[in-house]
């Protein structure tokens, strides 16, 4: 489908910050933006972007490729010169690596901004504009501003493409292209069944885990028992459980995750006068793995990223994990099989073990029981949707339920899959410039 092209540099009118890297220029953007788009005149907030463009092309008229990011609650990767995938892009494209709302550089959503909405049920309706709705939005406000009117590119990785997906839905004149990266969501999916597909998924991954070090099935016991029995406060205040140790799963997920997870449990006692203790530095090395201090949205708002249809998600993630003992820490330390490590699900306990958490626990309870979510994907539109997608989906990916994306794809019209077991979910981050390339190839009809 043609498709108008922006020209040149940005539209804009505000004075620009512009600085280099090895083979990139890069420039600072800000917007305002409505926090409710349907409420114009309201509260605004500030979003932030950072455009990439090759150092040769500066002047260029280049098409415009705007990156979303996975999460939620992350800001743009910060890329260091051509890293990963950007490399890939900045050889046709003008990029824009976005901050989405309440991310990164944009305005901040945490524990101490958030009490300047008031108390916890109105932080809790301020949370309600940071799904993939209102980040669309944003996307549709400062786009005009940056391509002159005409559609650009969005690369969509892991939650990111949710947002891609619901752009699809919401305003695909928008878009001339759509890429997504183990990101393809469940149109219609509840978090009940979203955790009840993940489970077993995270199963096969902690066993793949022990299977390739096995040493690390009585280390993992090992470690578990002493916190169950210490319950231990790490140097950052979190307060370590098994649950929240198990909760170290989440790096299974990446391609190299199993070995992290290894080389962190080898080093994870200490000999001390007083008998084996955790060591500093697997103590130090777990609190910063643990803590929602840089990215509190993701603990806020996880679970609604699935809402719709006047259902509350009421902490799925807990709910449905009491369907599979094997995650069950008590149980597995009274026995004596492996202990399961669990994977990229939030529970109320992190609201109690966390310090960057616990001030917004009632917030994230009052959260839990809303049920006012409106649908994300409009399933008819969709059916004749007109846009290039592309979508690389791992085959047993983690995070995302690979059938679930299957099915989606299916109900895309024109989306082609990439459906591959080279990489896991962080495919666009381990083996960028050819995953771009692929997915680039497929949206124009050239593999």
């Amino acid at each position: 489908m043609a498709r108008d092209r922006p020209q040149g540099r940005p539209r804009t009118g505000a004075p620009l910050t512009s600085y280099r890297q090895p083979g990139v220029v890069l420039t600072d953007h800000r917007f305002t933006v409505p926090l409710d788009h349907d409420e114009p005149g309201g509260e605004r907030i500030e979003l932030f972007a950072r455009e990439a463009v090759a150092s040769a092309r500066v002047g260029a008229d280049l098409p415009w490729l705007v990156y979303l990011e996975g999460g939620p609650g992350f800001g743009a990767r910060r890329f260091i010169g051509r890293q990963a995938w950007l490399g890939r892009a900045l050889q046709e494209f003008r990029v824009l690596l976005l901050d989405q709302r309440g991310t990164g550089l944009s305005t901040p959503v945490n524990r101490q901004t958030l009490p300047l909405h008031g108390g916890p049920r109105q932080q809790a309706d301020h949370l309600a504009h940071f799904r993939a709705d209102s980040i669309v939005r944003d996307c549709e406000t400062i786009r005009p501003l940056l391509t002159g009117g005409a559609p650009w590119t969005v690369l969509g990785q892991s939650f990111g493409g949710f947002c891609a997906t619901h752009y699809l839905s919401a305003a695909p004149e928008g878009l001339d292209t759509v890429l997504i990266t183990g990101g393809l969501p469940s149109l219609d999916a509840t978090a009940d069944e979203v955790y009840r597909a993940a489970y077993p998924r995270i199963a096969r991954k902690v066993e793949a885990h022990y299977a390739r070090y096995p040493q690390d099935i009585e280390r993992a016991r090992a470690v578990a028992r002493y916190v169950a029995e210490h319950r231990p406060v790490l140097p950052n205040g979190y307060t370590l459980t098994p649950e929240a140790f198990q909760s170290l799963g989440i790096v299974l997920g990446a391609g190299d995750g199993s070995h992290q997870l290894h080389y962190l449990l080898e080093n994870a006692f200490v000999r001390t006068p007083k008998g084996p203790a955790l060591s500093d530095a697997f103590q130090e090395n777990i609190a910063s793995s643990l803590s929602f201090a840089g990215h509190p949205l993701y603990a806020l708002v996880h679970e609604a990223i699935y809402a719709q249809g006047g259902r509350p998600t009421d902490w799925a993630a807990e709910r449905v994990r009491g369907e599979f003992a094997r995650f069950d820490a008590a149980k597995t330390l009274a026995g004596e099989g492996p202990l399961y490590f669990t994977g990229e699900s939030i529970h109320p306990w992190h609201f109690d073990n966390d310090p960057a958490l616990r001030p917004l626990r009632e917030t994230a309870e009052l959260f839990a029981a809303r049920t006012d979510w409106p649908a994300l994907y409009d399933t008819a539109r969709l059916a004749a949707n007109e846009v290039p997608v592309a979508a690389a989906v791992y085959h047993d990916d983690m995070y995302v339920d690979t059938e679930h994306s299957l099915r989606t794809a299916r109900a895309i019209r024109g989306l082609r899959t990439w459906v591959t077991d080279e990489f896991e979910h962080d495919g666009v981050r381990a083996g960028g410039p050819r995953v771009l390339d692929r997915l680039l190839a497929l949206a124009r009809g050239e593999d």
